[in-house]
């Protein structure tokens, strides 16, 4: 009778928390069906014809009727759908306009430049706007947090269009530190082999330090430029965050006990607010993922965003499609990713 308490304790927990994790799987696999749904919505909503842009504008009745037929647009809509579906399960996004290329193979020649761009911009926010939210808290109302408040209120409210563009005038064109838009300069970027997408990685792998210096070169001026924009972020939030714990019980009953300022911060007040971080964090980085559109046109970085732009402009509506349900993809699997760890790094969310 005695082991029968504890027992019934371990199952509950493990119904409690299987059933929370059921929860989320349906919940997450609802919002990519979601996703799925707006996206098929915009190609039947889009004003662009993509019969007429295959068979062309002077084709006949009957051809036009013929290609309508090879699309599936004939069908009920919720066939189309499910045609949809079966093309995206194999990899299927269609066929660009303006490269003539599957859209699937763009994309993976361009998301790894789209990566590597916000992935080093978000170690430079992370680095940088952790150890500035941390100095603010440190000392509240002193220089340090004055000029943590002033970055969160540039990096907020200055257009990343406009940073780029005078980045580039001041350290491109005047001061001649960075090395200018594109990733590598012109006589590296026919010699690189493309291993992995990633610049720095094959820059450094082909045993060229010239070549790996001026990827640098080319990487780190619209890396801060971007990094600006999540580093405003996370330096607001956590600020807020660190201070509000700062007026709590168990904080008072440390500094009662002697504990200095900075092993109160980094070992009481920091650990509690992680969850809140690396909520932040995540979402920063999804918005990189999605935002770095302005910041890869200004710099001619030849990722997704620069992608996106192009068909645009072109009405290239299955390389609009694809690129939106890439992000879109990217930006749920992150938010989820994201609770997950904030569930193990937080007990009071179990």
């Amino acid at each position: 009778m005695a082991q029968s308490v504890p027992s019934a304790g371990f199952a509950r927990l493990f119904w409690q928390r299987g059933g929370r994790l059921i929860g989320s799987l349906l919940s997450l696999l609802v919002t990519l069906l979601g996703l799925l749904a707006f996206t098929f919505m915009l190609s039947h909503l889009s004003p662009i014809d993509p019969v007429q842009q295959i068979a062309g504008d002077h084709a006949s009745e009957a051809t036009y009727q013929q290609v309508r037929h090879d699309l599936g647009l004939d069908q009920p809509v919720l066939m189309q759908f499910w045609r949809y579906i079966e093309h995206l399960a194999h990899g299927d996004l269609g066929v660009s306009r303006l490269t003539n290329q599957s859209v699937s193979g763009d994309l993976m020649t361009t998301f790894p430049a789209t990566i590597e761009l916000a992935t080093c911009a978000m170690i430079f926010a992370v680095v940088f706007g952790v150890t500035l939210a941390l100095l603010a808290a440190w000392k509240p109302g002193s220089w340090i947090d004055n000029l943590a408040r002033f970055i969160s209120l540039l990096g907020y409210s200055v257009p990343v269009f406009w940073l780029g563009l005078l980045g580039l005038l001041l350290f491109y064109a005047v001061l001649h530190w960075s090395a200018g838009p594109g990733r590598l300069d012109d006589i590296w970027v026919y010699t690189l082999e493309p291993k992995t997408g990633f610049v720095l990685i094959d820059s450094w792998l082909s045993g060229e330090p010239e070549m790996f210096r001026n990827a640098i070169a080319h990487l780190w001026l619209p890396v801060v430029i971007l990094g600006l924009l999540a580093m405003a972020g996370i330096t607001r939030l956590l600020r807020a965050a660190l201070l509000e714990e700062s007026s709590k019980e168990y904080v008072v009953l440390a500094r009662a006990k002697g504990a200095g300022r900075v092993r109160i911060l980094l070992r009481h007040i920091f650990p509690n607010v992680l969850g809140t971080l690396v909520t932040v964090i995540a979402l920063s980085y999804a918005t990189l993922l999605e935002g770095s559109v302005l910041t890869e046109t200004v710099f001619a970085w030849p990722g997704v965003g620069r992608y996106m732009t192009n068909a645009l402009f072109s009405g290239d509506v299955p390389a609009i499609l694809g690129s939106t349900l890439l992000i879109g993809s990217c930006f749920i699997l992150i938010n989820a990713l994201a609770d997950v760890l904030t569930w193990l790094t937080d007990p009071r969310t179990r």
